[in-house]
């Protein structure tokens, strides 16, 4: 029988005091873009109503159909009656005051829905894409669980009120991601900060774009049973954090805790260099090989998000199966190094053969069995 077994190292010891913070907002999740470790949550994993925050989700739709060439920028959609019906001036939400049964540039209605938060351009381009509205709110729920976002449901392109309509701030930050991280040449359009159609002008609601904190998008929401929303990215220094606030009573509010939370998240955390590509990290015992043991390294330099304030009570962790059985080749994964800080989830990378080692002798290989028996490891 194999035996997993840890192997403990504790790398540096230096102050800690990370500083704790509260917000009014019911749902929030603060992020290091690059790793994915959470700096603040509440309720993260709770299904919540959206609101125009689920319009991200019609956003990468589109931008995955455009860089598949399924369609292109300058293609015209065609605004049904029922887009601007339930989608235009006349509705009362927000609008980017198309006139029906117009054709449409599908740049501009993007522009429509990330600046304005257009409702008639969510379903214009929901149309555009699959025929019906109802129809593509279905490939867009298909599309988030691919993603992995498992606590999602959408029933429109807008985030209009339904009760069967919800998302979690986990799944909007992993989205946020997604958009960032996979589609640089679309994002950019959620920095502007005005777009005019119809001759009406109408300014980006995300307050963070105004708060010189090197914000640089997404996507505001509010209803009235979610209250208001944000999920917004900014970028200092090469670090990039992503924020997703819900249930919040007023705009103010919601610019209020946003500002707050991001400047806590670049103020109190960093993101620091552990281990560089290639680096040895250990040796793992080898069983029935020709050698006692193997090195290991990563395959890719290892950033973890530490305290401003230091790394005390850090502790990392090499965790493999014991023996590890030969025979070996470079590049086989044969364990993962785990970081553990108070306060953050545990980081991990890969750890993987930097050598080969081969089988050894029969009579090697009948001692390493022998003694395995005999004290178990």
């Amino acid at each position: 029988m194999r035996l997993l077994k840890s192997f403990w190292i504790v790398l540096l010891l230096f102050p800690l005091s990370a500083q704790a913070i509260d917000t009014k907002a019911s749902y929030a999740l603060l992020l290091d873009a690059e790793t994915g470790v959470a700096l603040f949550e509440k309720n993260a994993n709770a299904r919540m109503s959206p609101a125009s925050m689920s319009k991200l989700m019609t956003v990468l739709m589109t931008f995955e159909a455009l860089e598949s060439g399924s369609i292109s920028a300058d293609e015209e959609f065609f605004v049904s009656d029922d887009a601007w019906r339930r989608g235009g001036a006349g509705s009362g939400g927000s609008t980017m005051f198309l006139k029906a049964r117009s054709r449409v540039s599908v740049l501009d209605l993007l522009r429509g829905v990330i600046i304005q938060s257009g409702n008639d351009a969510c379903i214009a381009l929901a149309e555009g894409l699959a025929g019906s509205e109802a129809a593509f709110a279905e490939l867009m729920t298909e599309r988030a669980q691919e993603l992995g976002m498992s606590r999602s449901t959408f029933i429109n392109s807008t985030g209009l009120p339904d009760p069967d309509h919800k998302t979690t701030a986990r799944d909007l930050a992993f989205l946020a991601r997604q958009l960032i991280n996979n589609h640089a040449d679309y994002y950019r359009l959620f920095s502007e900060r005005d777009f005019t159609w119809n001759n009406i002008r109408q300014t980006n609601r995300n307050p963070l774009l105004y708060a010189n904190i090197g914000a640089d998008g997404l996507k505001t929401g509010h209803t009235q049973d979610s209250g208001y929303g944000l999920v917004a990215s900014a970028e200092q220094n090469g670090r990039r954090l992503i924020l997703v606030i819900n249930g919040l009573n007023s705009k103010r509010e919601r610019a209020r805790e946003a500002r707050k939370l991001m400047t806590f998240g670049f103020r109190n955390f960093q993101r620091d260099l552990l281990v560089e590509a290639g680096q040895q990290v250990t040796e793992l015992p080898v069983w029935h090989g020709d050698e006692a043991t193997v090195k290991v390294t990563t395959k890719q330099r290892f950033d973890i998000v530490t305290p401003r304030s230091g790394r005390r009570k850090m502790v990392a962790t090499v965790t493999y199966e014991n023996p590890v059985l030969a025979p070996i080749k470079t590049g086989d994964k044969l364990a993962k190094l785990r970081v553990t800080l108070p306060g953050l989830i545990p980081q991990e990378v890969d750890l993987v053969a930097a050598e080969d080692i081969g089988k050894g002798n029969i009579i090697g290989r009948a001692i390493d069995s022998l003694v395995y028996l005999m004290v178990g490891n």
